[in-house]
């Protein structure tokens, strides 16, 4: 069979228009971010007016410093969970209640965040708990951790398990063992969950809203009751150091990631 060499004019064009479809805008939202003129559709210069605008909005801080420590919470305590999880569900393929346990930790994946988010909010009436910081957490903790299972998941299930039981043979207890031997190798997944949960709970905007309490609005829920009364330009600055954060988590998640799988390989042989 006859392997194509280089791409051709049609897959060029589509891919092009693919990725222009995909970021074009949002190139254009940073790029208005430094515009001087107060109308969004009409450019009067270069000017980092509105940064400076957004930094003096108290409120708009504090719904920034609220979805960054809720984001950074949930996450953590979401990788926790969902790699215990997705342990268990790799090693341990036989014991009683597997399904039940499997289905109720993937029905987040497929359930509408609407029936989610009005589910939580049920719940944490009937406990009478009030929402703030923590229901907010708690909402995108069960929101996230399905995320970080399945990238899990998929990462032990693709290790050689005779590397764990040679550490056994060797006088490893099975803890040692995960740690010593499967934990670097599972490193880098564990990390992508971790920046997975962060970008999806610094970006909820519907269980967050069922969720939060007064004082307690996420920066998703400041921008939309914002932009209902018109786009500011303060708006698209906004938006423009979200998305400097995102790309930062990324890079540095991807060298961590390239890090720790350089040294579980090292390790492995050992």
């Amino acid at each position: 069979m006859r392997k194509l060499t280089r791409l051709s004019r049609f897959n060029v064009a589509s891919l092009a228009l693919g990725l222009a479809f995909l970021y074009l805008p949002i190139l254009i939202l940073v790029i208005y971010s430094f515009n001087a003129s107060r109308l969004v559709t009409v450019w009067g210069g270069w000017s980092l007016r509105w940064y400076h605008e957004f930094f003096n909005d108290r409120a708009m801080i504090e719904a920034a410093w609220m979805s960054f420590r809720v984001a950074v919470s949930s996450a953590t305590i979401a990788t926790l969970l969902g790699t215990l999880a997705a342990v268990a569900l790799s090693r341990g393929e036989r014991f009683r209640g597997r399904t039940l346990f499997s289905g109720m930790l993937y029905a987040p994946l497929v359930m509408p965040e609407v029936i989610t988010g009005l589910s939580l909010l049920l719940l944490f009436v009937a406990l009478n708990a009030e929402r703030g910081f923590w229901t907010v957490t708690i909402a995108h903790t069960t929101l996230t951790m399905c995320f970080v299972a399945v990238v899990v998941q998929s990462r032990l299930g693709s290790l050689d398990r005779s590397l764990e039981e040679a550490a056994m043979d060797l006088g490893c207890d099975p803890v040692r063992a995960f740690v010593a031997v499967t934990l670097p190798l599972i490193a880098p997944a564990i990390v992508a969950g971790w920046m997975l949960a962060f970008t999806l709970s610094l970006d909820d905007l519907v269980i967050a809203s069922f969720t939060t309490g007064p004082g307690s609005a996420t920066l998703p829920i400041r921008i939309y009751s914002e932009v209902r009364l018109g786009v500011k330009p303060e708006i698209n600055a906004i938006c423009t150091l979200v998305i400097a954060l995102i790309a930062a988590v990324i890079v540095i998640a991807s060298l961590a990631s390239k890090l720790s799988s350089s040294q579980g390989e090292s390790a492995a042989p050992l």
